[in-house]
Order: C-alpha cells, then sequence, then structure tokens
C-alpha cells in the first residue's frame, strides 16, 4: 500500500493555519465513530456528514478507505511515552509503555482488530517499538532480540485485549463465569474435572483475561535471558 505509506509519512508534525476540511478533520472524526459505534460504522459518506462536506471533497484528501484507515490507526496510537526517564531499569521501562498501550487500546477498542494484518506503519506506531526497543537497552539483548521481544509482547497486549471486546471468551463481562455456566460444570465435574477445579475458588484470575499472568511470565523469562547475558 505505497500511497498509504507516503500519506502516514508526509503528515506535518507541526501545528499550523487549519484549513475548513483536511486529512487530520477527516480522521479525527472517523476515529470518534469508531470509538462510539464501531470500525463497521465508518464510512465516508457517514464522515462527509458529520463534517458538513460532500463525499467527494473528502476525496481530495485521501484516496480510500484502506489509506483513510491507516491514517486512523496512526492517529489514534498517538506519541507514545518516553521512557528513558523512568528508574529501576529495563523491566519497570517495559511496564510503563506497556501501561500505557492498554490505556491507549481501551480508549479506541476497535485498534487492536484494525492492526491486524498486512499494512503499512505509520510514525506514531513506529515510534511505539521504538520505544519497546529503547527499554530493553543495555541488557545485553541484540538488536533482533530487543524487537522480537517487543513484538511478543506488544502482540501479548493484543491478544488479551481483543478477548475483552471480540466476545470470544465463555464467560459474562468483567471476566467471571456467570453462575450458571459454573452450575453446568460443577453438576458434570466427570466431563470437565480440570476445568471445574480451576474455577471452583472463582474466576478473578481471569478478570483481565491472563493479561497479567501472561505479562508476568514473559517478563520473567526476559529476565533470565538477560541475567545470562550478563
Amino acid at each position: 500500500m505505497p500511497n498509504a505509506s507516503r500519506l502516514l509519512w508526509s503528515q506535518p508534525r507541526s501545528p499550523g493555519r487549519r484549513p475548513p476540511l483536511s486529512l487530520e478533520k477527516i480522521a479525527r472524526t472517523a476515529i470518534d465513530i469508531a470509538d462510539a459505534e464501531g470500525l463497521d460504522a465508518v464510512s465516508m459518506q457517514r464522515i462527509a456528514a458529520d463534517l458538513g462536506f460532500t463525499k467527494m471533497s473528502l476525496y481530495r484528501h485521501v484516496g480510500n478507505k484502506a489509506e483513510l484507515l491507516a491514517v486512523m490507526i496512526d492517529m489514534a496510537v498517538g506519541e507514545p511515552p518516553a521512557v528513558s526517564a523512568v528508574s529501576g531499569g529495563w523491566r519497570p521501562r517495559m511496564e510503563h509503555l506497556l501501561q500505557a498501550l492498554t490505556e491507549t487500546w481501551s480508549r479506541h477498542p476497535w485498534l487492536p482488530g484494525a492492526t491486524m494484518g498486512e499494512r503499512p506503519m505509520g510514525p506514531n506506531e513506529a515510534a511505539w517499538t521504538d520505544r519497546a526497543v529503547q527499554a530493553l537497552s543495555g541488557t545485553g539483548l541484540g538488536g533482533d532480540e530487543r524487537l522480537a521481544a517487543a513484538f511478543i509482547l506488544f502482540g501479548h497486549i493484543r491478544n488479551t485485549q481483543s478477548m475483552t471486546t471480540a466476545g470470544t471468551q465463555p464467560w459474562a463481562s468483567g471476566g467471571h463465569f456467570d453462575a450458571t455456566l459454573t452450575e453446568l460444570l460443577h453438576s458434570r465435574r466427570d466431563d470437565f474435572p480440570a476445568l471445574a477445579e480451576a474455577i471452583s475458588g472463582g474466576a478473578d484470575a481471569l478478570t483481565d483475561n491472563g493479561r497479567r499472568f501472561g505479562l508476568d511470565r514473559i517478563l520473567d523469562g526476559l529476565a533470565a535471558l538477560i541475567a545470562q547475558r550478563t
């Protein structure tokens, strides 16, 4: 998608005179629609109506919806927080960055799904990856290992965030097994012995779809590897 890449990387980063209609206004309006109603509600016709312009006028600023989505993603993720000032070493720096990523995706629940698959990466997204690699500087890990660690950690946050909004889990909102399912599982303990035992003490660990548990295990594994290198 070369046109989308050029569009992403050619946007001015400093404020200036704001025209009545611009790519930024179009993308901001699209983001507001997606945040409120989901990505499927975003269309050129809807954006034009919300802005008070004709649909054709939008195409003077963006070629198609795929290009618009690329700009929406980069604008919605925004600039990442700095990690260099976070004290305590690589792990607190990475935790700080991942918490900010979680909050960003919570504000824009359509982002995890929209960022799947082959697509161009904009400067803001690239900056998030840069910060993650930067957080692991001085650990003894090679550049390729730091980059791989960033992808694994971002992927874990994406997966657990997606499960929160995609309805793929067999429990009610909030992460808890609903009472009916719990009762049914216990009534058939012989068929589901391990699952019935696992939920017998409550499902508090599932309120974040295992995010914290998985994140700790990944970071523990990185800590062990870094200890070997240093």
